[in-house]
C-alpha cells in the first residue's frame, strides 16, 4: 500500500512538474530570444556600444498589420544610413480605422536572423497593449544600435542590409475582439486569434 501511495505521489509530482514548464516555456522562450538574437530577435538588454565606428549599415523598416485589425500601420522612415554602434531613433504611426476603440499588440523581427543577436533596441513598444480610440492616430517611437561586432563575426561581416519588421495584432484580452466572438457564435474561441501569440 505504501509503495503504491509512493508511485502516486511520484506521479502527481512528475505531472506538475510538466504542467509548470509548459506554462513557462513562452516567456522562458521569449526571454531566451532576446537574450541571444536566436531566430532573429533582438537583443533589448539595453547595454550600450563601446562607440560608433566608421563602418555603416542600413537598417530598413517594415510594418505589417493581422488582416483582422482594422489599422493603418506604417514606418514613418522607410529606412536609416547609421554608423554601427551609433544609437539612433525611430517612429512607426498607426491609425484605427474601425469604429471602436482597438486594442493592439506588436511583435518584431529582424532579418536576416543571424544579426539578431548584434541589432540592440534600447527602447521600444514592442509587447505592450496599444489602445486606440476610433479615428484615433498615434506614433510609436523606439531607439535601436547595431554592435560593431556585426563586422567583425566572419558570419555577419558581408551585412550591409537590416530589415526591422513590427507586426500589429489585435490584444487577446480586447473587448472588441470577445464582442466580435460572441457576435459570430459559439463555435468561434478567442484563444483561436493569432494575437494570443504575445500573451
Amino acid at each position: 500500500m505504501n509503495r503504491n501511495a509512493g508511485l502516486a505521489l511520484g506521479l502527481v509530482v512528475v505531472i506538475g512538474g510538466m504542467t509548470g514548464m509548459a506554462f513557462a516555456s513562452v516567456p522562458l522562450y521569449r526571454a531566451f530570444c532576446a537574450a541571444t538574437g536566436y531566430g532573429g530577435t533582438p537583443d533589448i538588454s539595453g547595454q550600450r556600444s563601446a562607440g560608433a565606428v566608421q563602418r555603416q549599415v542600413r537598417v530598413m523598416f517594415e510594418a505589417n498589420t493581422h488582416p483582422g485589425l482594422p489599422w493603418t500601420f506604417k514606418a514613418v522612415q522607410p529606412e536609416i544610413t547609421l554608423p554601427l554602434g551609433d544609437e539612433q531613433p525611430a517612429f512607426y504611426e498607426a491609425r484605427n480605422n474601425g469604429s471602436t476603440a482597438i486594442k493592439g499588440v506588436a511583435v518584431y523581427n529582424v532579418t536576416p536572423e543571424k544579426v539578431g543577436k548584434y541589432f540592440h533596441k534600447t527602447a521600444c513598444f514592442c509587447f505592450n497593449e496599444q489602445t486606440l480610440q476610433p479615428g484615433q492616430d498615434a506614433q510609436f517611437p523606439l531607439s535601436f544600435w547595431v554592435d560593431p561586432k556585426l563586422a567583425e563575426d566572419p558570419n555577419t561581416a558581408d551585412v550591409k542590409t537590416i530589415t526591422l519588421s513590427y507586426s500589429f495584432f489585435q490584444a487577446a484580452d480586447d473587448p472588441a475582439l470577445h464582442a466580435a466572438v460572441a457576435t459570430a457564435g459559439p463555435m468561434a474561441n478567442p484563444s483561436d486569434h493569432p494575437g494570443q501569440v504575445v500573451r
